[in-house]
């Protein structure tokens, strides 16, 4: 059979793999933001307060970011396709405990093994997209992808607000649960780490056939951490993304229902817009800067500009947002601190070579998720010092969580200001 019909196959082939592994990123997102919806309902049936609850929200992005190097590391030696079945079986597990907790404890167990099992799904994920598709590619697929991450969160606002009213939010992180075994089980048998697994040419013409040269595990580990232009792009990812998984991942649904009143399904709503955003977002964002801009780093400028906009409505006028603005900022929310991951996450891989694509991303996805793992508890424990009425947090609290947030936008905006324009490496093929 000639190289032409092989390359062929692995052009259609790898729509199957992405299908898969986007689908399976629709969960990722869904456990990831799903406690904002039904916050509420879990403190009262587990007896937390803000703190713990926070604490509980939080058990998930501890173990996600603590993962992110062994994911790239696996990734790299041991192959995404194992990695993502035997994790993803992991996760399934704490989504049955997480649904089945008798307290407080079992339940941040069960949290904690989610996060565990799905922080092994986007850095390979990353490291396969590398490998069946082509340089210009990368960034609209990744786009896609989050887009579909956009999905999950979607499906973790009025969904489940619907969902957890019907069956209770016990039982719907079973059924969740149940879905993600599944989609383990098709990755296993459907997905390869890269087309020559199944005696295919590669997409990537700089190596039609075989396998890149490897780097070894420390010398990667050695180059990413010691190459300047990571740093920034480090602290700008931990910033953006303690924004968007503070308050779309846990505090916007109790400061809906609590500073403006509203009902489980109409916050799920409004935080529905989050996911519209990423949606969006993500190919748009893709788009501006492959197209228009033709660059990364004026795009991330932008975002965070608009991200500190954003944060500095909520800090100073917390109370004063009408219900129109209040859909707005959440969607603001969702292109600017969320869909803009997808041009950090194309910046870290242009800045290293493919083979090492694994390592860089988990290097650098530690950091959006320690900075969820920081601010949603240090948000809860601030809800908390500033006491209840009537056994809601009061807005005095709320005002002072969101100067937090403010703080981080400042943060997120001076870090896009020292990052390294990579889009040159691009084309090069």
């Amino acid at each position: 059979m000639n190289d032409d019909l092989l390359l062929r196959k692995a052009l259609w082939y790898r729509w199957l793999i992405f299908w898969i592994l986007a689908f399976s990123y629709v969960l990722v997102y869904f456990h990831r933001l799903c406690p904002a919806v039904v916050a509420l309902d879990m403190m009262h049936d587990l007896k937390a307060g803000g703190g713990l609850l926070g604490l509980l929200g939080a058990a998930y992005f501890y173990p996600y970011a603590l993962m992110q190097l062994p994911a790239g590391l696996l990734s790299d030696s041991w192959g995404p396709r194992k990695t993502i079945t035997l994790f993803f079986c992991v996760a399934f597990a704490g989504s049955l405990l997480l649904g089945l907790a008798p307290n407080l404890l079992w339940a941040i167990v069960g949290r904690t093994l989610v996060g565990l099992g799905v922080a092994m799904l986007f850095v390979p994920t990353m490291k396969i997209l590398a490998e069946w598709f082509r340089v210009r590619e990368f960034a609209f697929m990744t786009g896609i992808l989050m887009a579909m991450g956009g999905i999950g969160s979607l499906s973790a606002a009025s969904p489940l607000a619907l969902l957890s009213s019907w069956i209770g939010w016990r039982m719907s992180f079973v059924v969740v649960g149940g879905f993600t075994l599944v989609l383990g089980i098709l990755v296993w048998i459907f997905v390869r780490d890269r087309p020559q697994d199944k005696g295919w040419p590669s997409p990537r013409t700089e190596y039609k056939t075989g396998a890149p040269p490897s780097i070894r595990l420390g010398e990667g580990v050695k180059k990413v951490l010691s190459t300047p232009a990571f740093w920034p792009l480090a602290v700008w990812f931990f910033f953006d993304c303690a924004v968007f998984f503070s308050f779309g991942g846990l505090w916007g649904g109790p400061y809906l229902m609590q500073v403006y009143g509203l009902s489980k399904t109409q916050a799920g709503q409004i935080l529905s817009m989050l996911a519209i955003g990423m949606i969006a977002g993500s190919p748009f964002l893709s788009f501006l800067s492959n197209n228009i801009f033709g660059a990364r780093k004026p795009v991330m400028i932008l975002s965070s500009a608009i991200l500190l906009l954003l944060t500095g409505v909520l800090a100073f006028f917390t109370k004063d947002i009408p219900v129109t603005g209040l859909y707005l900022l959440c969607f603001g929310l969702g292109v600017f601190s969320s869909a803009v991951v997808v041009i950090g996450f194309t910046t870290t891989k242009e800045l290293f070579p493919v083979q090492m694509a694994g390592t860089a991303t988990g290097l650098v996805n530690l950091f959006p998720f320690a900075g969820g793992a920081v601010f949603q508890p240090v948000l809860g424990h601030i809800l908390e010092t500033n006491g209840r009425i009537a056994g809601a947090f009061t807005l005095a609290g709320y005002k002072q969580a969101f100067l937090i947030l403010f703080l981080c936008g400042i943060i997120t905006l001076g870090a896009s200001l020292w990052l390294r324009e990579t889009m040159e490496k691009e084309g090069k093929e």
